[in-house]
Parts: structure tokens; sequence; C-alpha cells
């Protein structure tokens, strides 16, 4: 499991990220490794004896998987490299999966979307004026309805119609954005297409979905339809990871909002947007600040 320090966060050492008092940086690190005895004493250990000082420290022992997870916020004056030097007997001895970066950085992402505006009118929202620590370098659409938004955040906009046709020439068009673009994040912000099995696989744990449903109610097209049909007190959505298996990634964030018998499909749908984009917005925001881990078909989300 473990994962060589140059690979652990190829874009972290290209920008020095914001200092602190005193000439110090603020590093996250994220860890999982088989669960046993002396993992946190190992990694604040090796940061006590250089003197840095921990800010943030979160952990978690799934006795299911049996898997143990951490996440450490380590203000300093090391360089990446001297603290991976540092780390890496840790690394080793408990064959952790890590990565490094620095707090705040903003994560390279590329919006997909359809018709829909919501979702991505608030996350260009929250980029700009609350702090959202991601960098949209640039909005797909299979359909032109959302450049105005694009363009009026600044935004290049992409129009990559898909056909039944055209799917497979659609993906490679994405596929070249993602590679030209240096894409770290790809959120699908209400895009109502499927993602091929392979593009999913090569993208494991990097491609965000709002799901227009509480999951796993509700799979699938029209789910306010369905659950309207279904006569449901709670309407909701869900942000998960994208896999192969269409709304069954592992799942990030979910929120709800109470209904009753009077309202109707119309209605669920309003309510239900206003759910969506807070959904989404929670599940980018922690996944770009290190917060969450996948575990199996599971995550571990330290908030």
């Amino acid at each position: 499991m473990h994962e060589p320090p140059h690979g652990s966060a190829p874009h972290a050492t290209t920008a020095p990220g914001p200092l602190t008092a005193a000439g110090t940086t603020e590093w996250v690190l994220t860890v999982s490794c088989p669960d046993g005895p002396g993992i946190v004493a190992a990694v604040t250990g090796a940061l006590a004896a250089r003197g840095d000082n921990i800010t943030e420290s979160q952990q978690f022992g799934d006795p299911a998987s049996g898997l143990f997870f951490m996440r450490v916020q380590v203000e300093t004056t090391a360089t990446r490299e001297e603290l991976v030097t540092a780390l890496t007997p840790a690394f080793d001895s408990f064959g952790m999966t890590w990565e490094l970066d620095v707090v705040g950085r903003r994560v390279r992402t590329l919006v997909l979307v359809s018709r829909a505006a919501h979702c991505l009118v608030d996350l260009l929202y929250r980029e700009r004026s609350q702090g959202m620590p991601i960098d949209v370098v640039g909005v797909v659409g299979n359909h032109e309805d959302l450049r105005d938004i694009a363009e009026f955040y600044g935004k290049p906009f992409h129009h990559v119609p898909v056909t039944k046709d055209t799917k497979a020439a659609a993906e490679a068009r994405l596929r070249e954005l993602v590679d030209e673009l240096d894409v770290e994040l790809v959120v699908l912000a209400r895009y109502m297409q499927i993602l091929s099995d392979e593009l999913c696989r090569d993208l494991a744990g990097k491609v965000i979905n709002i799901h227009h449903s509480f999951l796993p109610s509700f799979k699938g097209a029209r789910p306010y339809a369905q659950a309207h049909d279904r006569g449901v007190k709670l309407i909701g959505a869900t942000s998960h990871y994208v896999t192969g298996d269409l709304d069954e990634g592992p799942i990030i964030e979910q929120d709800v909002e109470r209904v009753d018998h009077s309202r109707a499909v119309a209605d669920l749908v309003s309510i239900g947007e206003d759910v969506e984009r807070r959904t989404l917005a929670r599940a980018v925001r922690w996944h770009a600040e290190h917060r969450v881990l996948l575990d199996g078909h599971r995550t571990v989300v330290f908030r």
C-alpha cells in the first residue's frame, strides 16, 4: 500500500502555499493503512522530533475494513522534501498510502454541466466569494445553455456535444481536456451523461457527482417523479464519487428537506435544487481540503 514520495501530491511541489507566522507553511497530511498500535505515535513523533506544530489532528480506525485513517495539519518551516524524509520511516513501517499538500492550495477543477444551472452557479460563486479551495480551469457542457454563466465568471467554456454516435469521441475530448488543463478534480454538476467504466476507473476518486435523490433510493432518471409517486415525506440529494456502477459510488455527503402530500413534482424539483447545490458544495470543499478518504465502497470524512 506504500505510495512513493514522488507520486503523493504531484501539484503540491510547484506551489509554496500561504505563509503563516515566522515564515512557516501549513501542510495537510492524510494517511491510510492496516490498523494497529503505534501509528499515531509514529506520525506525530516524527513531526514533534522536528519541532513542528500540529494544528489539527483526526483519526479513525474502521473495525469493518481493518483500516486506519488519519488527517493531520502541521505548521512547519520544513520543505516538502524535508517532511517526506522525516515521515518516510513511518510510511514504510506501516505500509501507508499517503498524501501531503499545502493547506488551502486550490485544486484544479473541471466542471461538467448540461442545462441545469444551479450547481454550477453555486460552485463558481463559492470559489470567487466564499473561499472554496478550487480553481475552476474550465466548464464543459454537452449543450450551449450555460456558456454565458461560465463566461460571466471568466471561465473557458468547452462545448462537447454527446449523442449515441459521438459518445466515444466526446469522452476522448474530455480526456484531452483533463490532460491539457492539468485537472485534479472533475465535478459533475448535474451533468446528465453517464461516463464509461474505463474513464471511471482511470479517474477513480477524482470525479464527484451530485445525484438528485437520497441514495440508495430512487436511482437513475427522474428521481423526483419517483419520489412523488411513492409519497415521500423527505427528499434529499447525495454527492458521491463516480464509479462504473451507476449511482453506486462511495457517498461523501447527503442532505434532506421535509415535504408533504401537498407538494407537486415541480415543487420537489425546486426544493431539491437547493438541497443539491449545498450538498455538492460541501462534498467538493471537503475533497479539496483533503478531508475525504476512501474506505472501500465507503468514505471517511474528517469534518
